[in-house]
């Protein structure tokens, strides 16, 4: 079975991280949600707390098949701060291990060069710290070992992406299905 670190900061945008979520899980994706802050429960940027499953320094982070990265503000600059994921989606990126980011979260990768040359999307504004990236004014793409998505909007669809990555085509079709989205 395929395992998603999906990380949760102060001000991350709930629909976006619990949607993708969800999907993952509908298609048979273990996801651990992860908290870069100091305790496992952690406020979203419209008041909805959510309880992670651990906390960044209780996970050995190269266990992961992919990182996901929930967008909003200010929990966007919130997981850029987190030093050791910054770290980690470094070394995910040049071992050619998966990354998933929404939102204004592509900035994150972006900004670390990890886009360059790279197609990717993201939420309008936020193009220029893409960083090198071939930006696509689509709901979703996946670029390499990198899948980026719009905004809340496209939560349902990037879940659907991942599970395609990891599961298969007909897998994503029988989750979008189930969940009457296809």
């Amino acid at each position: 079975m395929s395992k998603v670190y999906a990380f949760l900061a102060e001000g991350f945008e709930e629909t976006e991280a619990i949607a993708v979520i969800d999907v993952m899980k509908r298609g048979g994706i273990e996801v651990v949600m992860v908290s870069v802050g100091n305790g496992i429960n952690v406020k979203g940027v419209h008041g909805i707390t959510i309880c992670a499953d651990k906390t960044i320094d209780n996970i050995d982070i190269n266990d992961a098949d992919m990182l996901f990265l929930p967008g909003g503000v200010p929990g966007t600059p919130n997981l850029a701060a987190c030093k050791e994921l910054e770290n980690a989606l470094i070394d995910y990126n040049n071992k050619g291990k998966k990354i998933a980011a929404i939102c204004a979260a592509p900035s994150i990768p972006g900004q670390l060069g990890i886009l360059k040359g790279k197609e990717a999307t993201c939420y309008p504004g936020w193009e220029d710290k893409l960083c090198g990236a071939i930006h696509k004014n689509v709901k979703v793409v996946t670029s390499d070992n990198v899948s980026t998505g719009k905004g809340m909007g496209a939560a349902i669809d990037l879940g659907l992406e991942i599970v395609k990555i990891f599961c298969g085509e007909d897998k994503a079709i029988e989750v979008g299905k189930a969940i009457q989205y296809l």
